[in-house]
């Protein structure tokens, strides 16, 4: 498992975080989260292929949050209600973990791990929709 790093791939031409190919499951902590990374290594997931992000990260790299500031997104549809969903629980303590599943198998997998888990959130990008992960 590895720190969060934004590239320009994880951004929408609207500007708005949208990282295809990989999903995002928060954690209502960093100890399920992180009980949750170590579970997905032992599943077969390259440690490369999973980030940890803090509620920090969440609100300043994903959020584009200063302090405690309103955030104003782009209007944008899912893309915006998804990152003010984040940015509503990174504010409540909630931790996430970004996993590379480009794959429906992948997604499917990651679920059957992270399933195994309280989190209170987890979202699909895939090219041009974003999928409720359940």
């Amino acid at each position: 498992m590895q720190a969060f790093q934004m590239t320009s791939k994880m951004i929408s031409m609207g500007g708005v975080f949208y990282p295809t190919g990989y999903a995002v499951i928060m954690f209502p902590d960093a100890d399920t989260a992180g009980n949750a990374g170590a579970e997905l290594e032992a599943a077969g997931f390259a440690s490369e292929e999973i980030m940890q992000l803090t509620p920090s990260v969440i609100l300043r790299e994903i959020g584009k949050v200063e302090g405690e500031e309103a955030v104003a997104l782009p209007s944008v549809g899912t893309e915006g209600a998804t990152v003010q969903k984040y940015i509503n629980l990174a504010r409540e303590g909630h931790h996430a973990l970004m996993v590379k599943a480009a794959s429906d198998d992948d997604a499917e997998r990651l679920m059957a791990v992270v399933g195994k888990f309280p989190f209170s959130y987890g979202q699909k990008y895939h090219m041009l929709a974003i999928e409720d992960l359940e």
